[in-house]
This record gives C-alpha cells, structure tokens and sequence, in this order.
C-alpha cells in the first residue's frame, strides 16, 4: 500500500505568464505558494479476486477490466505513461474540492505520479515529477494549462518560479525572516465562493487573447518582483494588498469569463469591509477568492461575508511525498531494488529542463 500527499498551491501574481502562448516570446513568472491543505492518492496492486481488472475511486467509482476502459483521463494516461499493465486499485481523497482554483487537477497528476513510482519501488525526484506532470496534462491530455501549479505541487513552499522561453522553468524559494513571514500569513483570508469550473475551459478564451493582452501580462510579469521586493523589505506590508489590487484588476480584463458578477460583489464587498486587495485564485470563473487585509480589518470582512466559509491555512513546504509505503504491496519481481522512499531535496534556485 502507497499513500502520496500533495499540497494545493496559492498563486499571489503572475498568472497567465506562465503558459507558453506568452512564455515562449516573453518569459513569464509567478509568486505562489503551497498551503497545509492536501490531495491525498492511495494506490495498491489489486490481487487476482476480481471480475474486475482495476478499481478507481474518486468522486465516482469505477470497475474496470483493462485501461481503456478508465474513464478518468488524467488517471487513464498516467497509468500508460507509467507502463502499468497490472491491475491497481487507485483512492482519491482531498482536504479541499475540485475544479476551486487551488491547482487540484495538477496536485492530483503529481501526486498520482508519485504513488505509482512508489509502487514500482522507485522515486522520481521533485523535477522529474514536476516536468512529466506538465507532460502528461498539455501534450498527452491537450488541456489549456500553465506550468505553475505542476512545480508548486511537486517542490512545494514558498516560491518565484521563472518560465524560460525555452520551455525550462527556474524556481527560487522567498526565504522571509519567521516574524515577517508569519505576519503576512495573519494578513490572508481564503473564502470559498460555494461553486466550482474547470480551469482549462476557463483558461482557452484567455490563451487565445494573449497576443492581444501583451502590455497587461508584461505588467503582470514586472509585479512578481515588485512584491517580492515589498514582502524581503521592512515596509509596509500593505503595500502587497494594494499591488494585489491592481494585479486582480489586470487580470479580470484578460477574458470575459475570469470575473462574475457573484465574485464581483464578494470582492467589492470585501474591500468596503477593509480589504486592501485580493484575487480569484486559479483561471477564473468561482472557487477561491484570496483577500489582504490588516488583522484588525477582519472582523468585519468576516461579519460582511459570514454567508461564506472562511478557510484557515498555512504555508507548507514539504511538497509532494510519500506518507505511507509498505514494501510488502509494492513488490515486483522485474525491479533491481527498492529505490529511494522520498524524493531528493532540492534547494535553492533549481532549473527544470523542458525534457
């Protein structure tokens, strides 16, 4: 039996520079980081007792009696990518719902990626799982995705992450004093809007604008190291929530499909409560919205906004990692040994080639 653990992923600034319509003539960055809250995938090789070959259960179960069967894509083409033949039984469970804007479907890719290698008693390192998850999600599964979530996922914590037009990514972790970092957290309020989209469908309008929306996603780029610069200083900490703002404004105008007139209201309502700025997390559409303010300011967001649920987190850097393994289901008689049952550490800057 394998367990994986995976962590969702906050974005602040920068999305929509890191698909390639952009990347690739301009280079691109973000500023995001991975939360305490969790996608959680528990694999095993299933014996021979069943009419069925595999089990997959997620929000619905499947029974299965060879892969094409399997409806669920991202669990469909990974088992392919994997070359796994044999019968498994594959449970999906998470802290947090679906399609919220939060990288889910790239935690789940990640996190499933990692369980599977576990199974074959060999772990990838953070890179690897990070660049075969973009691999899997834009060329195998053609979705419209960035290459964000896939490496906050997979290396976890606190980061500027860098897209090379070369396909190569480079990630450097923010590192704050505890005292600095700790009172910027006590600035955010994750709220869930109640409803949820799926990101890619959201995001096609928004990759086929990018040639029209050049100035504003160059803004949205030179952003990254303008907060950057505010959180490593001794500044007013304010200042992000304003830069926040301005980000959040850029961004509704990149499709018509980011913003509702729902989210609109939430947003505005928050802002007349004290929020200094916020953003709808993810490509837009519902889910999560991200809210700065001043810990003396949120009593009354919440009061304002009490119809919603209010979500604690933290940051978290861990990453993705294997909680559970027992050697004695993960055994097969073609491996050369029991490989490595965590990930190496990478820190500091790190490149992730494009192959």
């Amino acid at each position: 039996m394998i367990i994986s653990r995976t962590p969702f992923r906050v974005s602040f600034f920068g999305g929509g520079t890191d698909y390639p319509a952009h990347f690739v003539d301009h280079g691109g960055a973000v500023l995001a980081t991975t939360i305490d809250k969790h996608c959680y995938i528990t694999c095993r090789y299933l014996p021979p007792f069943f009419r069925h070959k595999s089990r997959i259960a997620y929000s619905k179960i499947e029974l299965v009696g060879d892969l094409e069967q399997i409806e669920h894509p991202a669990v469909r083409e990974v088992l392919r990518f994997m070359r796994i033949t044999e019968g498994v039984e594959i449970h999906h469970d998470a802290d947090l719902p679906a399609r919220t804007g939060l990288g889910s479907s790239s935690s789940f890719t990640v996190g499933l990626l990692h369980a599977l290698y576990a199974l074959r008693q060999s772990m990838p390192t953070k890179n690897q799982l990070a660049r075969e998850a973009i691999r899997i999600e834009r060329d195998v599964l053609k979705e419209n995705v960035g290459s964000q979530d896939q490496a906050s996922a997979a290396y976890g914590g606190f980061n500027k992450i860098v897209f090379n037009p070369d396909h190569t990514l480079t990630l450097a972790p923010v590192i704050l004093p505890q005292e600095r970092l700790s009172r910027f957290q006590d600035h955010l309020m994750l709220y869930f809007t109640g409803f949820s989209r799926t990101a890619s469908e959201i995001a096609k309008e928004q990759v086929e604008n990018t040639a029209a929306k050049k100035a504003e996603l160059l803004r949205m780029r030179r952003m990254v190291d303008e907060a950057v610069d505010i959180l490593s200083g001794s500044g007013d900490l304010g200042d992000f929530g304003r830069l926040l703002h301005e980000s959040w404004t850029l961004k509704r105008g990149l499709s018509s499909r980011i913003s509702t007139p729902l989210i609109d209201e939430i947003y505005e309502t928050a802002r007349s409560s004290g929020a200094l700025g916020g953003k709808l997390l993810g490509a837009g559409g519902g889910g999560f919205v991200l809210l700065f303010a001043r810990p003396e300011e949120q009593p009354a967001i919440k009061k304002r906004l009490s119809k919603l649920l209010l979500v604690p987190f933290r940051f978290e850097s861990a990453g993705s990692h294997i909680i559970f393994y027992d050697h004695a289901t993960a055994t097969r008689n073609d491996l050369d040994g029991p490989g490595r049952l965590a990930a190496g550490p990478e820190r500091g800057p790190v490149v992730i080639p494009a192959k």
